[in-house]
C-alpha cells in the first residue's frame, strides 16, 4: 500500500501512460458515421471548444483577474482537450445505439478527462503522488492542547534524551486574528521530534506561506515539507525549526496582497497575531532574530514584503518564485482597488520601492526560481541586485524546472541547512 501511495503521478511513466490511453479513447470518440456528418459535427465541436477556451481565458485573466499569475498556454490546451472530448462524447451518446457502445463512450470521455488532468498536474506538480491526491500527508497528527507541559531549556544547552521520536508531528491550529481581524483558515504547525522531549529546547520559528490559489496544507501535501523537515531533524539530533504554515490569502483564490489595505489586514495577521499566538501557544523562540519567513509564488512575494516592511520581525527570508511586486493583475488595478488610487501608499509598502530607498543590514535571504520559469525569473533577477544594494545578504538559486511544486519542494529542502544556521541550529 505504501508503494501505491508514494507512486509518482506527476512525472515518469504514469502521465505518459494515461495520455496514451486518453489518445486511444479520443480516437474512439471521433469514429462517427457517416463520414460527412462526422466531419461537420467534429468540426463544430472543435470550433465550439476553441471559442469557449478563448472566452474563458479572456474572462479569467483580463476581466475577473481570478489569479494574478499568468496561466500557461499548456493548461488551456489540455483543458481544451478535455472539453473537446466531452463534447464529442455527448455527440456519440446521442447518435450511438446499444448499451455497450454508450458505456464505452462514457469510459472514453473519462479517459480523455483523466489524461488532460494528468498533463495539467504534470505541468504544476501539484499532486506529486497518490498520497497527495488523496490528501494524506503521511505525518502523525498531534493536538497541541493535549500535550503535557514540559520544561524548556535554551537550544544551545539542550541534549537529546534517549527515546526521542523519529519524526515530527503536525497540528492544525486556528490562530486568533486578535489584532488584524483577518479571516484566516487554520494553520498547519510542524513540531520537530525535539519538541516532544522533556525538557524541550526553545526552538526557532519558520513561517511558510502558500501560493494563490493555495492553502496552508499545500506545504505538507505538495511541497514535501514534512519529509524535508524530518530529514533535517534526523541530521540534527531531532532539532528543526517549528514551522507554522500560515494562511496568507484567507480563501483558496483570495488575494489580499499580503498587506494591510482595503482588502484586509494580512500583514498584521502574519506578524503580530502569529507572533502573539506562538508566544502563548508554543514553547518557541521569542527572539525575532531567530524567526524566518518563506513562501512559494504569492507566498514568496509575501515573504519579501514582510521582510522589507518588518525587518525587525523577520530578518531572514526564502522567496521561491515570487513576483516582482504584489499585484492584482497589473499595477494600476492594484493601486486602485487596494489603495484607492494612492500610488504613494502602494510605494510605501512595495518591496522594490523600499529596497531602493532603505537599508537592511543584518537581513539575509535566498531567492529560488525554476530555470524555465520565464514569467517570474526576470522579476527575481531584478530584485536580487536591489536587495544586495540595500545591504541585504542575498543570493539567487536557480533550480531545474518551471513554476511548480517540484521546484518548491527542492528549494525548501536545499535551503533548510542555511535557514537552520541563520536561526541558530548549527549542529
Amino acid at each position: 500500500m505504501k508503494a501505491l501511495l508514494d507512486l509518482d503521478i506527476s512525472t515518469g511513466w504514469v502521465p505518459v501512460a494515461l495520455t496514451a490511453v486518453g489518445a486511444v479513447a479520443l480516437c474512439w470518440l471521433l469514429l462517427l458515421r457517416p463520414v460527412r456528418a462526422a466531419v461537420m459535427l467534429i468540426g463544430g465541436a472543435l470550433v465550439g471548444t476553441v471559442v469557449v477556451i478563448v472566452v474563458a481565458r479572456w474572462l479569467i485573466e483580463d476581466v475577473i483577474a481570478l489569479v494574478p499569475d499568468p496561466i500557461p498556454l499548456a493548461v488551456y490546451a489540455w483543458s481544451a482537450a478535455i472539453l473537446f472530448g466531452t463534447i464529442t462524447g455527448v455527440i456519440r451518446l446521442v447518435r450511438d445505439r446499444g448499451v455497450w457502445r454508450r458505456v464505452v463512450t462514457l469510459l472514453a470521455v473519462l479517459c480523455v478527462t483523466v489524461a488532460g488532468l494528468a498533463q495539467i498536474n504534470a505541468h504544476f506538480g501539484e499532486y506529486p503522488t497518490v498520497r497527495s491526491l488523496l490528501g494524506i500527508t503521511g505525518a502523525p497528527s498531534v493536538d497541541l492542547g493535549a500535550l503535557s507541559p514540559s520544561r524548556t531549556v535554551p537550544l544551545a544547552s539542550w541534549r537529546p534524551p534517549p527515546g526521542l521520536p523519529a519524526e515530527g508531528r503536525v497540528a492544525t491550529v486556528d490562530i486568533p486574528a486578535t489584532k488584524s481581524k483577518f479571516s484566516a483558515r487554520p494553520a498547519q504547525v510542524y513540531l520537530p521530534p525535539a519538541y516532544f522531549a522533556d525538557p524541550r529546547p526553545v526552538l526557532p520559528v519558520l513561517v511558510l506561506i502558500a501560493g494563490q490559489p493555495g492553502s496552508p496544507e499545500d506545504w505538507a501535501l505538495r511541497a514535501a515539507s514534512v519529509q524535508s523537515l524530518n530529514d533535517f531533524a534526523a541530521q540534527h539530533h531531532g532539532v528543526a525549526p517549528i514551522v507554522i504554515a500560515a494562511d496568507g490569502t484567507g480563501t483558496e483564490l483570495g488575494n489580499p496582497l499580503c498587506m494591510d489595505s482595503r482588502l484586509g489586514n494580512a500583514a498584521t495577521y502574519l506578524t503580530a497575531d502569529i507572533a502573539e499566538w506562538a508566544r502563548t501557544g508554543l514553547d518557541a523562540e521569542t527572539d525575532r532574530r531567530k524567526w524566518a519567513v518563506g513562501g512559494l509564488s504569492y507566498g514568496g512575494t509575501c515573504a519579501l514584503q514582510l521582510v522589507t516592511n518588518f525587518p525587525d520581525q523577520y530578518p531572514t527570508f526564502l522567496n521561491m518564485s515570487g513576483q516582482y511586486e504584489p499585484t492584482l493583475g497589473d499595477r494600476s488595478r492594484t493601486i486602485s482597488e487596494a489603495f484607492g488610487g494612492d500610488a504613494s501608499a502602494f510605494a510605501a509598502v512595495n518591496p522594490a520601492d523600499l529596497l531602493r530607498h532603505r537599508r537592511y543590514p543584518g537581513v539575509a535571504g535566498v531567492f529560488v526560481i525554476g530555470a524555465d520559469d520565464h514569467a517570474f525569473r526576470p522579476g527575481l533577477e531584478r530584485l536580487a541586485p536591489l536587495a544586495r544594494q540595500s545591504g541585504m545578504d542575498v543570493r539567487l538559486s536557480v533550480i531545474p524546472g518551471g513554476h511548480d511544486f517540484r521546484v518548491w519542494a527542492a528549494g525548501l529542502r536545499e535551503q533548510l541547512p542555511w535557514l537552520g544556521r541563520r536561526m541558530g541550529i548549527d549542529s
